[in-house]
């Protein structure tokens, strides 16, 4: 599957009520136009895709459509043959007397960038205490504390580096100065997670990258500063986002990928899903598939309040997206 970018907006619908969508943006071009967001990747082959498609995540009030990287069905085939191709060539690689072996464990050095337009917080500058509060976040997370499968990857925070530019502020995504402001910033290789925060363009809540066999700047995480634990996004301000873009960063599809028919998210353990879930619905069961919808899922669209878990074959998915694709 190419990747496409990840939204997620955010706007008001009725009284006092925050509409969010989150988005998984492309590893190295821009947001796909809505006219165009669903033509076919160009198909069949191994080759790394040319550009990355993302995936979002709309809360309740908003509307799938506005979401251009839900991936057609030739697109999860280009990026499950593109898996299948790096892992190839890692096993090539790894046969050699100096390889070492597929890692087991994984500790993910985080860089983090809050991009603000002054020093005030309404201006974007938010304190490092939220930080750390999203970095917990994401270990409870992935580590299965929340009552998920646990998975291999751990988190440690590396730096947070305030920026103040008027000119990056909003984070404006798939515009030539979020390219500016990424290839300015981004540190590491493909193993460093680089999170930008900000105030977002178009109402979004986020998007992120798909991992790619050759690292480009584009690569990383971007959302909502408000969205990390104690902000203002209501609904959604757990610090959630965080933990489903970098799903997506990890190689995971959203849990309704392909509806009730085809590969789905390509996960064998997580239920079919037709549409995505909203707010915390109970009992959903939108596919003839065995299984209740999985809306407790991080790769869904519920509030952060209702998402606690991965599930083992996503766990297994991400692992095994790590050792083909950013594992040294």
């Amino acid at each position: 599957m190419g990747l496409r970018p990840n939204l997620l907006t955010r706007r008001a619908a009725g009284v006092a009520s925050t509409t969010l969508a989150l988005l998984l943006s492309t590893g190295a071009v821009g947001v796909v136009p809505a006219a165009s967001a669903f033509s076919a990747a160009p198909g069949g082959s191994c080759a790394e895709p040319a550009d990355a498609h993302s995936n979002a995540r709309v809360a309740k009030g908003g509307s799938s459509k506005l979401d251009p990287n839900e991936l057609t069905a030739q697109q999860v085939r280009d990026r499950e043959a593109d898996l299948a191709a790096a892992l190839r060539e890692r096993a090539a690689f790894r046969g050699g007397a100096q390889a070492a072996a597929p890692l087991a464990t994984v500790t993910i050095q985080v860089v983090v960038h809050v991009i603000q337009r002054d020093t005030t917080r309404a201006g974007g500058n938010i304190p490092d205490s939220m930080v750390t509060q999203q970095i917990d976040v994401l270990n409870k997370a992935y580590s299965g504390a929340t009552g998920g499968a646990p998975t291999a990857f751990s988190f440690q925070l590396q730096k947070v580096h305030h920026v103040t530019n008027a000119a990056w502020y909003p984070i404006v995504q798939g515009s030539s100065a979020e390219r500016q402001m990424k290839s300015s910033l981004r540190e590491g290789g493909k193993s460093t997670l680089n999170i930008y925060l900000g105030e977002l363009s178009d109402d979004l809540l986020g998007w992120a990258t798909f991992p790619k066999r050759k690292l480009d700047s584009m690569d990383g995480v971007v959302a909502l500063s408000e969205s990390l634990p104690g902000g203002t996004a209501t609904n959604y301000n757990q610090g959630d986002t965080g933990t489903h873009e970098i799903g997506h960063w990890l190689n995971l599809y959203h849990t309704f990928q392909g509806g009730c028919s085809g590969s789905g998210d390509s996960v064998d353990d997580t239920p079919a899903e037709s549409s995505p879930a909203f707010q915390c619905p109970t009992g959903r069961d939108t596919c003839a598939a065995a299984g209740l919808d999985p809306i407790t899922n991080f790769m869904d669209y519920t509030y952060d309040s209702c998402m606690y878990q991965f599930t083992a074959g996503q766990a297994s998915r991400m692992l095994t997206a790590w050792n083909a694709y950013r594992a040294a």
